[in-house]
Protein backbone atom coordinates (compact mmCIF):
# COMPACT_ATOMS: atom_id res chain seq x y z
CA UNK A 1 0.00 0.00 0.00
CA UNK A 2 1.24 3.15 -0.97
CA UNK A 3 1.96 5.75 2.22
CA UNK A 4 2.25 9.68 1.71
CA UNK A 5 5.23 11.62 2.87
CA UNK A 6 5.66 15.57 3.02
CA UNK A 7 9.30 16.92 2.68
CA UNK A 8 9.97 20.46 3.00
CA UNK A 9 13.55 21.07 4.49
CA UNK A 10 15.95 24.23 4.52
CA UNK A 11 18.86 21.89 5.63
CA UNK A 12 19.00 19.51 2.31
CA UNK A 13 22.01 17.38 4.12
CA UNK A 14 21.34 13.84 2.81
CA UNK A 15 17.76 14.54 1.37
CA UNK A 16 17.44 13.17 -2.07
CA UNK A 17 19.51 9.50 -0.64
CA UNK A 18 16.19 9.46 2.08
CA UNK A 19 13.94 10.39 -0.45
CA UNK A 20 15.43 7.71 -2.79
CA UNK A 21 15.15 5.42 0.07
CA UNK A 22 11.44 6.13 0.59
CA UNK A 23 10.28 6.08 -3.43
CA UNK A 24 12.15 2.44 -3.11
CA UNK A 25 9.68 1.67 0.31
CA UNK A 26 6.49 2.73 -2.75
CA UNK A 27 6.36 6.15 -0.44
CA UNK A 28 4.55 8.97 -2.62
CA UNK A 29 6.88 12.36 -2.21
CA UNK A 30 4.67 15.40 -1.81
CA UNK A 31 7.35 18.27 -1.51
CA UNK A 32 7.08 22.76 -1.53
CA UNK A 33 9.56 25.26 -2.79
CA UNK A 34 13.12 24.79 -2.62
CA UNK A 35 12.81 20.99 -1.36
CA UNK A 36 10.66 20.18 -4.56
CA UNK A 37 13.31 21.91 -6.95
CA UNK A 38 15.81 19.23 -5.36
CA UNK A 39 14.14 16.14 -5.31
CA UNK A 40 13.64 16.83 -9.09
CA UNK A 41 16.88 17.73 -10.07
CA UNK A 42 17.90 14.11 -8.56
CA UNK A 43 15.25 12.72 -10.40
CA UNK A 44 12.94 11.80 -8.13
CA UNK A 45 9.19 11.61 -8.56
CA UNK A 46 7.56 14.33 -6.47
CA UNK A 47 4.22 16.46 -6.48
CA UNK A 48 3.93 19.98 -5.44
CA UNK A 49 2.16 21.09 -2.48
CA UNK A 50 -0.08 22.86 -4.53
CA UNK A 51 -1.67 19.63 -6.42
CA UNK A 52 -2.65 18.51 -3.17
CA UNK A 53 -4.19 21.65 -1.66
CA UNK A 54 -5.68 23.08 -4.57
CA UNK A 55 -3.91 26.65 -3.71
CA UNK A 56 -1.18 28.18 -4.85
CA UNK A 57 1.67 29.16 -2.68
CA UNK A 58 0.86 33.05 -1.85
CA UNK A 59 2.50 35.97 0.37
CA UNK A 60 5.92 35.08 -1.26
CA UNK A 61 5.48 31.81 0.49
CA UNK A 62 4.62 32.56 3.82
CA UNK A 63 0.65 30.50 3.36
CA UNK A 64 1.22 27.18 1.35
CA UNK A 65 0.87 24.36 3.61
CA UNK A 66 -1.40 26.23 6.08
CA UNK A 67 -4.42 24.04 4.79
CA UNK A 68 -7.07 21.92 5.89
CA UNK A 69 -5.84 19.42 2.80
CA UNK A 70 -2.34 19.26 4.86
CA UNK A 71 -3.59 18.69 8.77
CA UNK A 72 -5.86 16.62 8.63
CA UNK A 73 -3.82 14.28 6.48
CA UNK A 74 -1.61 14.40 9.43
CA UNK A 75 -4.21 14.96 12.20
CA UNK A 76 -6.57 12.03 11.65
CA UNK A 77 -6.66 9.05 13.68
CA UNK A 78 -6.28 6.04 11.81
CA UNK A 79 -7.78 3.84 14.74
CA UNK A 80 -10.94 6.10 14.19
CA UNK A 81 -13.34 5.35 11.36
CA UNK A 82 -15.24 8.69 12.03
CA UNK A 83 -11.80 10.32 11.31
CA UNK A 84 -11.09 8.17 8.14
CA UNK A 85 -14.82 8.74 6.39
CA UNK A 86 -13.98 12.27 7.47
CA UNK A 87 -11.04 12.23 4.91
CA UNK A 88 -12.49 9.91 2.70
CA UNK A 89 -15.45 12.36 1.67
CA UNK A 90 -13.42 15.71 1.78
CA UNK A 91 -10.76 13.52 -0.86
CA UNK A 92 -8.33 13.83 1.27
CA UNK A 93 -5.21 11.62 1.57
CA UNK A 94 -3.88 10.64 4.76
CA UNK A 95 -0.08 11.78 5.43
CA UNK A 96 2.04 9.34 6.82
CA UNK A 97 5.38 11.38 6.85
CA UNK A 98 6.84 14.32 7.94
CA UNK A 99 10.33 15.78 7.22
CA UNK A 100 10.43 19.31 8.10
CA UNK A 101 13.05 21.12 9.33
CA UNK A 102 12.89 25.47 9.92
CA UNK A 103 13.82 27.99 7.82
CA UNK A 104 17.02 28.96 9.59
CA UNK A 105 16.43 31.82 12.36
CA UNK A 106 19.24 31.15 14.54
CA UNK A 107 22.08 31.37 11.51
CA UNK A 108 20.68 34.64 10.51
CA UNK A 109 20.29 36.54 13.46
CA UNK A 110 24.14 35.68 14.20
CA UNK A 111 24.71 37.45 10.75
CA UNK A 112 26.52 40.79 11.47
CA UNK A 113 24.15 43.95 10.74
CA UNK A 114 20.83 41.85 10.82
CA UNK A 115 17.81 43.85 10.27
CA UNK A 116 14.92 43.12 12.50
CA UNK A 117 12.87 42.76 9.43
CA UNK A 118 15.01 40.29 7.74
CA UNK A 119 14.92 38.01 11.03
CA UNK A 120 11.65 38.03 10.86
CA UNK A 121 10.85 36.70 7.56
CA UNK A 122 12.91 33.34 8.96
CA UNK A 123 10.41 32.61 11.67
CA UNK A 124 8.80 29.52 10.34
CA UNK A 125 5.46 29.19 10.64
CA UNK A 126 3.84 26.15 8.46
CA UNK A 127 7.22 24.36 9.64
CA UNK A 128 6.16 23.84 12.96
CA UNK A 129 2.85 23.45 12.14
CA UNK A 130 3.24 20.67 10.57
CA UNK A 131 5.80 18.90 12.79
CA UNK A 132 3.78 19.80 15.78
CA UNK A 133 0.81 17.71 13.88
CA UNK A 134 2.81 14.98 13.15
CA UNK A 135 4.20 14.78 16.15
CA UNK A 136 0.75 15.00 17.97
CA UNK A 137 0.10 11.70 16.13
CA UNK A 138 3.20 10.19 16.03
CA UNK A 139 1.33 6.50 16.54
CA UNK A 140 0.26 7.19 12.66
CA UNK A 141 2.55 9.89 11.34
CA UNK A 142 6.03 9.85 11.49
CA UNK A 143 7.70 13.20 12.16
CA UNK A 144 11.55 13.85 11.44
CA UNK A 145 13.38 17.18 11.90
CA UNK A 146 16.71 16.05 12.17
CA UNK A 147 18.37 14.22 9.23
CA UNK A 148 20.50 12.30 11.45
CA UNK A 149 17.42 10.31 12.14
CA UNK A 150 17.40 9.25 8.15
CA UNK A 151 19.50 6.00 8.11
CA UNK A 152 17.92 5.03 11.01
CA UNK A 153 14.48 5.78 9.97
CA UNK A 154 15.29 4.08 6.50
CA UNK A 155 16.74 0.88 7.92
CA UNK A 156 13.71 0.44 10.64
CA UNK A 157 11.48 0.90 7.59
CA UNK A 158 12.79 -1.51 5.40
CA UNK A 159 12.74 -4.10 8.31
CA UNK A 160 8.84 -3.25 8.54
CA UNK A 161 10.30 -2.42 12.38
CA UNK A 162 9.35 1.31 13.13
CA UNK A 163 8.42 0.29 17.16
CA UNK A 164 5.91 2.99 19.02
CA UNK A 165 9.31 3.61 21.35
CA UNK A 166 10.74 5.03 17.87
CA UNK A 167 7.47 7.13 17.18
CA UNK A 168 7.59 8.37 20.96
CA UNK A 169 11.50 10.03 20.67
CA UNK A 170 11.07 11.36 17.12
CA UNK A 171 7.80 13.29 18.55
CA UNK A 172 9.43 14.25 21.56
CA UNK A 173 12.60 15.39 19.75
CA UNK A 174 9.97 17.49 17.38
CA UNK A 175 8.51 19.33 20.57
CA UNK A 176 12.17 20.29 21.62
CA UNK A 177 13.49 21.43 18.30
CA UNK A 178 10.00 23.68 17.78
CA UNK A 179 10.16 24.68 21.92
CA UNK A 180 13.93 25.44 20.96
CA UNK A 181 13.04 27.25 18.03
CA UNK A 182 10.28 29.62 19.96
CA UNK A 183 12.33 30.24 22.71
CA UNK A 184 14.94 31.93 20.40
CA UNK A 185 12.65 33.54 18.47
CA UNK A 186 11.04 35.26 22.14
CA UNK A 187 14.54 36.08 23.21
CA UNK A 188 15.49 37.70 20.23
CA UNK A 189 12.28 39.60 20.57
CA UNK A 190 12.61 40.04 23.90
CA UNK A 191 13.63 43.30 25.39
CA UNK A 192 12.34 42.85 29.17
CA UNK A 193 15.54 41.82 31.07
CA UNK A 194 13.08 39.64 34.04
CA UNK A 195 10.30 39.04 31.84
CA UNK A 196 7.32 37.26 33.02
CA UNK A 197 7.99 34.02 31.02
CA UNK A 198 11.76 33.71 31.35
CA UNK A 199 12.18 31.06 27.74
CA UNK A 200 16.24 29.79 27.89
CA UNK A 201 16.94 26.93 25.55
CA UNK A 202 20.32 25.02 25.11
CA UNK A 203 21.83 22.87 23.08
CA UNK A 204 23.89 19.47 24.39
CA UNK A 205 27.81 20.67 24.08
CA UNK A 206 29.11 16.88 25.18
CA UNK A 207 27.80 14.27 27.97
CA UNK A 208 30.32 14.25 30.73
CA UNK A 209 31.76 11.58 32.39
CA UNK A 210 30.03 12.64 35.83
CA UNK A 211 29.12 15.59 37.77
CA UNK A 212 30.58 17.00 41.03
CA UNK A 213 30.90 13.16 42.35
CA UNK A 214 31.62 10.17 40.14
CA UNK A 215 28.33 8.82 41.54
CA UNK A 216 26.65 11.74 39.49
CA UNK A 217 25.36 11.68 35.88
CA UNK A 218 25.84 14.75 33.88
CA UNK A 219 26.50 16.99 31.17
CA UNK A 220 27.54 20.38 29.63
CA UNK A 221 24.69 22.78 27.53
CA UNK A 222 25.73 25.62 25.45
CA UNK A 223 23.38 28.49 25.07
CA UNK A 224 21.21 28.01 21.40
CA UNK A 225 23.03 31.64 20.71
CA UNK A 226 26.65 31.06 21.84
CA UNK A 227 28.71 33.71 23.40
CA UNK A 228 31.64 34.13 21.85
CA UNK A 229 33.45 35.35 25.13
CA UNK A 230 32.77 31.76 27.43
CA UNK A 231 34.02 28.94 28.19
CA UNK A 232 31.46 27.10 25.93
CA UNK A 233 33.35 29.11 23.21
CA UNK A 234 36.82 27.74 24.38
CA UNK A 235 38.95 25.62 21.75
CA UNK A 236 40.50 22.67 23.39
CA UNK A 237 43.69 22.48 22.17
CA UNK A 238 45.33 19.64 24.31
CA UNK A 239 44.53 16.99 26.85
CA UNK A 240 41.64 14.94 28.34
CA UNK A 241 38.14 15.68 28.47
CA UNK A 242 36.51 18.52 30.78
CA UNK A 243 35.37 17.51 33.71
CA UNK A 244 31.69 19.19 35.28
CA UNK A 245 34.27 20.76 38.27
CA UNK A 246 37.04 21.80 35.34
CA UNK A 247 34.00 23.28 33.90
CA UNK A 248 32.60 25.45 36.50
CA UNK A 249 36.32 26.42 37.76
CA UNK A 250 37.59 27.88 33.83
CA UNK A 251 34.22 29.91 33.53
CA UNK A 252 35.58 31.27 37.01
CA UNK A 253 38.65 32.06 35.99
CA UNK A 254 38.08 33.21 32.92
CA UNK A 255 35.56 35.71 34.36
CA UNK A 256 38.03 36.82 36.56
CA UNK A 257 41.20 37.50 34.33
CA UNK A 258 39.03 39.31 31.75
CA UNK A 259 38.62 42.26 33.97
CA UNK A 260 42.38 42.98 33.85
CA UNK A 261 43.93 44.94 31.39
CA UNK A 262 47.60 44.53 32.46
CA UNK A 263 49.49 40.79 31.89
CA UNK A 264 47.75 39.02 34.50
CA UNK A 265 47.23 35.53 35.76
CA UNK A 266 44.46 34.23 38.24
CA UNK A 267 44.94 30.93 39.62
CA UNK A 268 41.66 29.23 40.57
CA UNK A 269 40.65 26.32 42.78
CA UNK A 270 37.57 25.11 43.80
CA UNK A 271 35.46 28.49 42.48
CA UNK A 272 37.86 30.52 44.61
CA UNK A 273 41.00 32.20 42.86
CA UNK A 274 44.44 30.91 45.19
CA UNK A 275 46.76 33.53 43.55
CA UNK A 276 46.29 36.31 41.03
CA UNK A 277 49.15 38.63 39.77
CA UNK A 278 49.58 41.51 37.58
CA UNK A 279 53.13 42.69 35.88
CA UNK A 280 54.04 44.24 32.63
CA UNK A 281 55.12 40.80 31.44
CA UNK A 282 52.98 37.57 31.86
CA UNK A 283 56.23 35.66 33.30
CA UNK A 284 56.48 38.00 36.11
CA UNK A 285 52.45 37.74 36.53
CA UNK A 286 52.61 34.09 37.06
CA UNK A 287 55.01 34.40 39.33
CA UNK A 288 53.16 36.68 41.34
CA UNK A 289 50.32 34.34 41.03
CA UNK A 290 52.29 31.31 41.68
CA UNK A 291 54.10 32.87 44.94
CA UNK A 292 50.36 33.70 46.80
CA UNK A 293 49.91 30.38 47.37
CA UNK A 294 52.23 27.68 46.07
CA UNK A 295 50.41 25.35 48.00
CA UNK A 296 46.59 25.72 46.84
CA UNK A 297 47.62 26.45 42.92
CA UNK A 298 48.48 22.25 42.76
CA UNK A 299 46.11 20.88 40.58
CA UNK A 300 44.61 24.43 39.42
CA UNK A 301 42.89 26.20 36.45
CA UNK A 302 44.85 28.90 35.44
CA UNK A 303 43.67 31.69 33.08
CA UNK A 304 46.16 33.98 31.19
CA UNK A 305 44.63 37.01 29.42
CA UNK A 306 48.10 37.09 27.19
CA UNK A 307 49.82 34.38 24.90
CA UNK A 308 51.51 32.12 27.20
CA UNK A 309 55.38 32.32 26.31
CA UNK A 310 58.07 29.95 26.28
CA UNK A 311 58.98 31.29 29.61
CA UNK A 312 55.81 31.07 31.40
CA UNK A 313 55.38 27.79 30.13
CA UNK A 314 58.65 25.87 31.40
CA UNK A 315 57.56 27.35 34.92
CA UNK A 316 54.01 25.97 34.64
CA UNK A 317 55.29 22.57 33.24
CA UNK A 318 57.03 22.19 36.44
CA UNK A 319 53.65 21.72 38.68
CA UNK A 320 50.88 19.68 37.61
CA UNK A 321 47.83 21.72 36.20
CA UNK A 322 44.45 21.14 35.12
CA UNK A 323 44.02 23.89 32.88
CA UNK A 324 45.77 26.65 31.29
CA UNK A 325 43.21 29.76 29.13
CA UNK A 326 44.67 31.63 27.22
CA UNK A 327 43.79 33.70 24.52
CA UNK A 328 47.16 31.36 22.58
CA UNK A 329 50.19 29.74 23.24
CA UNK A 330 53.10 30.39 21.15
CA UNK A 331 54.37 27.46 19.46
CA UNK A 332 57.05 26.68 21.19
CA UNK A 333 55.47 27.02 24.38
CA UNK A 334 52.64 24.85 23.41
CA UNK A 335 55.43 21.75 22.54
CA UNK A 336 56.87 22.52 26.61
CA UNK A 337 52.76 22.18 27.93
CA UNK A 338 51.87 19.13 25.51
CA UNK A 339 53.99 17.07 27.04
CA UNK A 340 51.64 16.66 29.59
CA UNK A 341 49.15 14.52 27.94
CA UNK A 342 46.17 15.09 30.61
CA UNK A 343 46.74 18.62 30.69
CA UNK A 344 43.96 21.03 29.11
CA UNK A 345 45.47 23.57 26.89
CA UNK A 346 42.10 26.27 25.76
CA UNK A 347 42.08 29.36 23.86
CA UNK A 348 39.66 31.89 24.05
CA UNK A 349 38.68 34.98 22.23
CA UNK A 350 39.50 37.96 24.42
CA UNK A 351 38.69 40.39 21.52
CA UNK A 352 35.30 39.01 22.71
CA UNK A 353 35.50 39.81 25.66
CA UNK A 354 33.05 42.84 25.35
CA UNK A 355 30.73 39.66 24.48
CA UNK A 356 30.38 38.20 27.92
CA UNK A 357 27.26 37.58 29.22
CA UNK A 358 25.46 39.75 31.19
CA UNK A 359 23.70 37.60 33.73
CA UNK A 360 23.68 34.59 34.99
CA UNK A 361 21.47 31.73 35.71
CA UNK A 362 21.95 29.30 38.77
CA UNK A 363 19.30 26.16 39.14
CA UNK A 364 17.64 25.80 42.82
CA UNK A 365 15.20 23.07 43.61
CA UNK A 366 11.91 23.65 41.55
CA UNK A 367 13.77 27.28 39.56
CA UNK A 368 16.00 29.13 38.42
CA UNK A 369 17.82 32.33 40.10
CA UNK A 370 18.83 34.94 37.28
CA UNK A 371 20.63 38.29 38.21
CA UNK A 372 22.91 40.77 36.48
CA UNK A 373 27.04 39.77 36.49
CA UNK A 374 28.74 41.28 39.22
CA UNK A 375 30.56 44.21 37.28
CA UNK A 376 31.23 46.47 39.63
CA UNK A 377 34.68 47.71 39.79
CA UNK A 378 35.55 50.12 42.24
CA UNK A 379 38.39 52.70 41.68
CA UNK A 380 39.81 55.21 44.07
CA UNK A 381 37.75 58.26 43.65
CA UNK A 382 34.72 55.82 44.31
CA UNK A 383 36.18 55.60 47.91
CA UNK A 384 35.24 57.56 50.95
CA UNK A 385 38.31 57.70 53.27
CA UNK A 386 36.07 57.59 57.26
CA UNK A 387 39.25 57.60 59.15
CA UNK A 388 41.66 60.09 60.59
CA UNK A 389 44.81 57.94 58.65
CA UNK A 390 44.74 58.94 54.88
CA UNK A 391 45.61 55.89 52.85
CA UNK A 392 49.15 56.34 50.37
CA UNK A 393 48.65 56.86 46.62
CA UNK A 394 50.14 53.00 46.94
CA UNK A 395 47.65 51.63 49.27
CA UNK A 396 44.68 53.24 47.55
CA UNK A 397 46.54 51.12 44.18
CA UNK A 398 46.27 47.72 46.30
CA UNK A 399 42.21 48.63 47.76
CA UNK A 400 41.12 49.17 44.31
CA UNK A 401 43.13 45.76 43.72
CA UNK A 402 42.02 43.98 46.77
CA UNK A 403 38.30 45.49 45.39
CA UNK A 404 38.46 43.50 42.33
CA UNK A 405 39.63 40.18 43.49
CA UNK A 406 37.47 40.04 46.43
CA UNK A 407 34.32 39.67 43.98
CA UNK A 408 35.53 36.81 43.11
CA UNK A 409 36.23 34.96 46.10
CA UNK A 410 33.12 33.11 48.22
CA UNK A 411 31.61 34.49 50.78
CA UNK A 412 32.26 35.71 53.49
CA UNK A 413 35.25 36.79 51.57
CA UNK A 414 38.57 38.38 52.53
CA UNK A 415 41.49 39.32 50.68
CA UNK A 416 44.86 40.43 51.89
CA UNK A 417 46.82 41.76 48.99
CA UNK A 418 49.82 44.20 47.73
CA UNK A 419 48.88 46.42 44.25
CA UNK A 420 49.63 43.04 42.22
CA UNK A 421 49.27 40.44 43.79
CA UNK A 422 47.47 38.41 46.04
CA UNK A 423 48.81 37.03 49.42
CA UNK A 424 46.27 35.55 51.15
CA UNK A 425 42.40 34.76 50.56
CA UNK A 426 40.16 33.72 53.23
CA UNK A 427 36.81 32.57 51.65
CA UNK A 428 33.40 30.18 52.21
CA UNK A 429 33.17 30.78 56.27
CA UNK A 430 30.44 31.57 58.27
CA UNK A 431 31.93 33.89 60.21
CA UNK A 432 34.02 37.15 58.70
CA UNK A 433 36.53 36.80 61.88
CA UNK A 434 37.20 33.32 60.75
CA UNK A 435 37.60 34.57 57.09
CA UNK A 436 39.95 37.17 58.04
CA UNK A 437 42.07 34.95 60.15
CA UNK A 438 42.88 32.51 57.61
CA UNK A 439 43.77 35.33 54.88
CA UNK A 440 46.05 36.99 57.35
CA UNK A 441 47.72 33.92 58.51
CA UNK A 442 48.03 32.76 54.93
CA UNK A 443 49.61 36.13 53.75
CA UNK A 444 51.90 36.77 56.89
CA UNK A 445 55.47 34.78 55.53
CA UNK A 446 54.71 36.52 52.27
CA UNK A 447 56.94 38.71 50.67
CA UNK A 448 55.66 42.05 50.47
CA UNK A 449 53.18 41.83 53.50
CA UNK A 450 54.84 45.20 55.02
CA UNK A 451 52.58 46.97 52.34
CA UNK A 452 49.49 44.44 52.92
CA UNK A 453 46.04 45.92 52.53
CA UNK A 454 42.59 44.00 53.37
CA UNK A 455 39.35 43.79 51.59
CA UNK A 456 36.22 43.01 52.77
CA UNK A 457 33.25 41.64 50.59
CA UNK A 458 30.38 42.74 53.01
CA UNK A 459 30.70 45.46 55.74
CA UNK A 460 32.27 44.13 59.63
CA UNK A 461 29.43 43.28 61.89
CA UNK A 462 32.07 44.09 64.80
CA UNK A 463 34.67 45.48 65.33
CA UNK A 464 36.92 42.46 65.66
CA UNK A 465 38.30 41.63 62.06
CA UNK A 466 39.33 45.43 62.02
CA UNK A 467 41.05 44.61 64.98
CA UNK A 468 42.92 41.53 64.12
CA UNK A 469 43.93 43.00 61.02
CA UNK A 470 45.31 45.84 62.59
CA UNK A 471 47.44 43.71 65.53
CA UNK A 472 49.03 41.51 62.46
CA UNK A 473 50.31 44.23 60.61
CA UNK A 474 47.57 45.41 57.96
CA UNK A 475 47.92 49.25 57.34
CA UNK A 476 44.69 49.86 55.13
CA UNK A 477 41.09 47.76 54.83
CA UNK A 478 38.44 48.69 52.41
CA UNK A 479 35.13 47.12 52.57
CA UNK A 480 31.42 48.42 51.64
CA UNK A 481 30.25 50.03 54.96
CA UNK A 482 26.45 49.69 56.34
CA UNK A 483 26.97 48.14 59.45
CA UNK A 484 24.70 49.95 62.29
CA UNK A 485 28.28 49.35 64.09
CA UNK A 486 30.55 50.66 61.40
CA UNK A 487 31.74 53.43 63.46
CA UNK A 488 33.27 50.87 65.95
CA UNK A 489 35.16 49.62 63.40
CA UNK A 490 36.07 53.12 62.23
CA UNK A 491 36.49 53.54 65.86
CA UNK A 492 39.20 50.29 66.22
CA UNK A 493 41.14 51.54 62.89
CA UNK A 494 42.01 54.91 64.28
CA UNK A 495 42.91 53.66 67.51
CA UNK A 496 45.89 51.66 65.35
CA UNK A 497 46.53 54.59 62.99
CA UNK A 498 45.36 52.32 59.94
CA UNK A 499 43.36 53.92 56.92
CA UNK A 500 40.02 52.63 56.29
CA UNK A 501 37.94 53.48 53.59
CA UNK A 502 34.48 52.42 52.42
CA UNK A 503 32.74 52.16 49.12
CA UNK A 504 29.29 51.49 49.32
CA UNK A 505 28.89 48.48 46.93
CA UNK A 506 29.19 44.50 48.88
CA UNK A 507 29.97 42.13 46.42
CA UNK A 508 28.76 38.68 48.43
CA UNK A 509 29.27 35.68 46.09
CA UNK A 510 27.42 32.89 47.46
Amino acid sequence: MTKRALLSVSDKQGLTDFAKGLVELDYELVSTGGTKKALEAAGIPVIGIEDVTGFPEMLDGRVKTLHPKVHAGLLARRDLPAHMAQLKEAGITPIDMVVVNLYPFKATIQQPDVTQAAAIEQIDIGGPSMLRSAAKNFAAVLPIVDPADYQPILTALQADDVTPTMRQRLAAKVFQHTAAYDALIAQYLTTDEFPAKLTLTYDKKQALRYGENSHQQAAFYENALPTPFSITAAKQLHGKELSYNNIKDADAALRMVSEYDQPAIVAMKHMNPCGVGLADHLEAAWDKAYAADSISIFGGIIAANRPVDLATAEKMHQLFLEIIIAPSFDDDAYVVLAKKKNLRLLTVDFDQAHTADKFETISVGGGLLRQEVDAAFEVPADFTVVTKQQPTTEQLKALAFGQQVVKHVKSNAIVVTTADRTLGVGSGQMNRIDSTKIAIEKAMSKPGYEHAILASDAFFPMNDCVEFAAQHGIRAIVQPGGSIKDQDSIDMADRYGIAMVTTGVRHFRH
